[in-house]
């Protein structure tokens, strides 16, 4: 990724008027979303699928992270849990901005973290949290098809899906992703608080 995106990315992201959410009976957890830039010049954010032995949302596609220690911030999360996950040190100079907090069905307050995480770093995936990791190119979430929004009857709100290669994903790291499509790489303030998950998160 040059500079230039770089910048336009933290412009877009320092512009945003993020909002925050009260964590009172919610877990509070951060994700990462790491922007690698590519030999090839074609940008990646890095995706995981959770491993099958986890106790809650296994085989789910997620972005690294994870519930936050005590007296940790969201950042600080967020950098764990990346290394601890997928092998990836960051630090807090390499943070671009940070998106909406969003919460989840299952009783998470999440905090999307977003991050330049230089030219192809090596990555080493745990295999005890990460089943499979991906580096999906940032054009993926530019497609025509996506997003694509459903009902449920247990719901008014919109179900929010993307497509992702030839996997559907659902929120609530669909939301985010939206959500990072529309502020950091289109300069489009957009909430996605009221994008209801799938019935099988809510657990």
């Amino acid at each position: 990724m040059d500079e230039q995106l770089k910048q336009r990315f933290m412009v877009n992201l320092g512009a945003f008027d993020r909002q925050r959410a009260q964590t009172e009976g919610l877990k509070h957890a951060a994700v990462a979303i790491a922007v690698v830039d590519e030999p090839d010049g074609q940008p990646t954010f890095i995706l995981t699928r959770r491993a099958a032995k986890l106790n809650s949302h296994a085989r789910q596609w997620a972005l690294p992270g994870g519930r936050l220690d005590p007296d940790e911030d969201p950042i600080e999360a967020a950098i764990r849990e990346m290394e601890e996950e997928i092998g990836l040190r960051l630090s807090k100079a390499d943070v671009m901005g940070e998106l909406d907090d969003y919460k989840t069905r299952s009783g998470y307050m999440i905090t999307p973290v977003v991050f330049w995480a230089g030219s192809n770093p090596t990555l080493s995936p745990n295999p005890d949290e990460v089943a499979e990791l991906y580096r999906i190119p940032l054009s993926e979430l530019d497609r025509p098809d996506s997003p694509k929004f459903i009902t449920i009857p247990e719901s008014e709100n919109p179900v929010i899906r993307i497509f992702i290669n030839e996997y559907q994903v659902h929120a609530p790291t669909a939301a985010v992703l939206f959500q990072f499509r529309e502020v950091a790489m289109h300069g489009r303030p957009t909430r996605v608080a009221h994008f209801e998950q799938p019935v099988f998160a809510w657990r």
